[in-house]
């Protein structure tokens, strides 16, 4: 067990084998202007939440489907073409976030989104708005490849799994924004019932982009870059209100900078280094399949072709479709983020274990209904279906959504983390461009029939996270490695509490107190 991973009490948390009285974090000055500032670096995520649902709502707008007449296939790409752009970035986004640094990464990120979005919303023929398409997917990936990283680096230990669950739930943010935009402005006699959407698809990136340059990078980037004086100074800014020489400060700094000088010491170099270590094709392991998991368990059919799926239940009409969306989000949005804030009172494995026998017992009973309102035409069960889509999005909320980043990115240290999440990414848009280039073709040629792969991929999906996922709920960041890596990870943790031991850390009371 990892040394930190020891329940809270109402008195006390660990770090470093130390107790610290717990954090109200709205009632201290440093953790609330933090969290105002790391709120607008989570809104990347709000880019691709934007994205899915303005291309589900534009796909039942007359005006835009008249105006490109896309066929099925084209339809295909024109969503998949998204995680293409994404796909061709990764290899430059770890490179570029631990070369210059977390935020440089999602400001270069942010103007390319910019520039795609720009030509997306002027797009005078099908071949431009793809284009468009691929550039803000490009430009999303560079950002996204770096924001999750800033976010548990600069958080609080004790808000650290929180917050970090947060990042991926404000998707749903995004889509709400899209999906009753799109609702408001379908009915619009001309192209402006899809540009105007298209425009408002920067607006998570113009919130990023005036606050970016007030937010702190990642002390622990700056300790391994040789910048241990700066590093330390964010630390006392957001974690005491300034005070340097904080209990709790003291024993941050000294346990990140003791963890980074091991990582190097065993650092193999290179890409191979992420299967270097048994603890490390662990970690690979799961970060892989947590990427296809949370893309490839159903959710993409409704999250990109949630049109086709009510048509073929007999729900056809365009205002009740983009009603049936708007309120699909904002359920969607209520769910995640109530249980991004459980993750460290339930624990990871429970949550993902729950939700995704739920999701399997939902989409069984999809299936089941879908086929008697295809065969039969019966109106309850269209209605039944649309009932199980809100049931079965409530279970992928209960720890996809927000665990998708706020589990992989801990349980990967630093000096492998912005790669490691690469290949979380990866796998991501590459189930996604599996899902969106297939799914409109499989829907249209075997209609309900196709369900029944999700039902069975569902039930893989249950037994690979019951024997693969590990708990780490209560421990800090730097002290995870116990639980993947071999006995070495032990003692190297070990060492740092010497260190930790030997610094003569005042022991004056931490300031940050609830």
């Amino acid at each position: 067990m990892a040394p930190g991973a020891v329940a809270p009490t109402k008195s006390s948390n660990l770090l470093g084998g130390r107790e610290f009285p717990p954090v109200t974090w709205f009632k201290d000055p440093g953790l609330r202007k933090l969290y105002l500032l790391l709120g607008t670096v989570i809104l990347v995520s709000a880019t691709n939440g934007f994205d899915g649902s303005m291309m589900n709502g534009l796909q039942t707008v007359d005006n835009w489907r008249e105006y490109f007449k896309p066929s099925a296939a084209q339809r295909g790409l024109l969503n998949a073409i998204l995680s293409v752009g994404s796909m061709c970035a990764i290899p430059i986004s770890p490179w570029l976030a631990d070369w210059r640094g977390r935020r440089v990464a999602i400001i270069i990120g942010i103007f390319v989104m910019f520039t795609g979005v720009a030509l997306q919303s002027a797009a005078v023929a099908l071949g431009m708005f793809t284009a468009a398409r691929f550039l803000i997917g490009f430009g999303v990936s560079l950002a996204h490849g770096a924001a999750p990283l800033l976010v548990t680096e600069l958080a609080h230990y004790q808000h650290r799994a929180r917050i970090t669950s947060l990042y991926n739930t404000t998707w749903y943010l995004g889509s709400i924004v899209a999906a009753w935009t799109t609702y408001g402005t379908f009915n619009i006699k001309s192209t402006w019932s899809w540009r105007i959407p298209s425009i408002l698809q920067a607006a998570p990136a113009l919130v990023m982009l005036t606050f970016i340059w007030l937010v702190p990078e990642s002390p622990r980037w700056l300790i391994s870059r040789d910048r241990p004086d700066e590093a330390l100074r964010i630390l006392a800014k957001y974690h005491a209100n300034g005070d340097e020489h904080d209990e709790l400060v003291q024993y941050e700094f000294t346990e990140i900078k003791e963890t980074i000088a091991l990582e190097k010491e065993v650092a193999k170099g290179g890409i191979s280094e992420l299967w270097a270590t048994k603890g490390n094709r662990h970690r690979m392991l799961i970060c892989i399949c947590a990427g296809l998991f949370s893309q490839l368990s159903g959710n993409s059919l409704v999250s990109y072709y949630i049109g086709d799926i009510l048509n073929q239940v007999g729900i056809t009409d365009v205002k009740s479709q983009n009603l049936i969306n708007g309120c699909l989000n904002i359920w969607n949005m209520i769910v995640a983020c109530g249980m991004a804030f459980a993750v460290d009172k339930a624990g990871r494995r429970p949550l993902f274990l729950c939700s995704t026998a739920g999701m399997c017992l939902m989409f069984i009973c999809w299936t089941i209904a879908s086929k008697y309102a295809v065969e039969n035409k019966s109106k309850s069960a269209g209605s039944a279906v649309v009932a199980l889509i809100f049931l079965y999005y409530t279970c992928y909320n209960a720890a996809w959504s927000g665990l998708l980043v706020g589990y992989t990115v801990e349980i990967l240290p630093l000096k492998i983390r912005a790669r490691g999440m690469a290949v979380v990414f990866l796998f991501v848009n590459l189930a996604l461009f599996f899902n969106n280039y297939v799914n409109p073709v499989a829907l249209q040629d075997i209609s309900w029939k196709y369900y029944i792969v999700y039902c069975c991929w569902l039930a893989a999906e249950f037994v690979f996270v019951y024997f693969f996922f590990v708990e780490t709920r209560y421990t800090p960041l730097e002290e995870i490695a116990a639980y993947f890596d071999d006995p070495t990870a032990e003692k190297a943790m070990q060492r740092v509490h010497e260190t930790i031991d030997d610094s003569h850390i005042d022991e004056k009371p931490s300031k940050m107190e609830a």
